[in-house]
């Protein structure tokens, strides 16, 4: 990601794609897709592209294809769904990283582009991590407990989110304790090279 970078904005209701695109101009290069057949011609002519806010309900290649291709044609790109299709069960076998329902405000937006660049700078397991941990979220504010917990897919996409945070977890830990002995090891280094007398404390 560079120091400006790339909004690719698919939606094909012109004053909505040109209102999101007035919003996000003074921060961010801007492009409009009106269809999914044009965001993908943008998308494999340009490699530049750091965010992709997309609608689902398009003219002639649905939402959910123009992001299949997305992650098959592996594009390093986040995307979000920006869609008045309310989110059901059918949003787990979904590639996204984030899911706004329509209408979206300003602060929607800017909040939604800001995190997911700064995801784009996070390894493969903490964005499965994110999307995993969004889609959960998303259904649990718009469905009901019982539904989702008489689920299969629900439970498993909870499950998975669980281990995974586990790993992180696991993961976090062991680099802070390597962290750790590596700065001891570096202090006791030092006042061997320098005979110094510093005050030591261990970590």
């Amino acid at each position: 990601m560079g120091d400006d970078p790339t909004i690719l904005i698919v939606e094909d209701e012109p004053q909505l794609a040109e209102m999101y695109a007035e919003w996000l101009a003074e921060t961010y290069t801007v492009e409009v897709a009106y269809n999914g057949r044009e965001a993908l011609d943008r998308l494999s002519e340009s490699e530049g592209t750091d965010v992709v806010l997309l609608d689902r309900l398009l003219p002639d290649v649905p939402g959910e294809k123009v992001l299949r291709r997305i992650r098959t044609q592996g594009l390093d790109c986040r995307v979000a769904v920006v869609t008045a299709v309310e989110p059901d069960i059918d949003i787990i076998e979904m590639g996204f990283d984030d899911y706004l329902v329509k209408p979206v405000f300003e602060a929607d937006l800017y909040h939604v582009v800001e995190t997911l660049l700064v995801r784009s700078t996070d390894n493969e397991e903490l964005r499965e991590y994110h999307a995993l941990t969004g889609k959960r979220t998303v259904l649990e504010a718009e469905l009901p407990r019982t539904e989702l917990e008489s689920n299969e897919q629900y439970r498993k996409l909870s499950q998975d989110a669980t281990e995974l945070e586990q790993r992180l977890r696991g993961a976090r830990a062991e680099r802070a304790m390597q962290e750790s002995a590596d700065a001891v090891f570096r202090r006791l280094a030092r006042r061997i090279r320098t005979g110094a007398e510093d005050d030591y404390i261990a970590e």
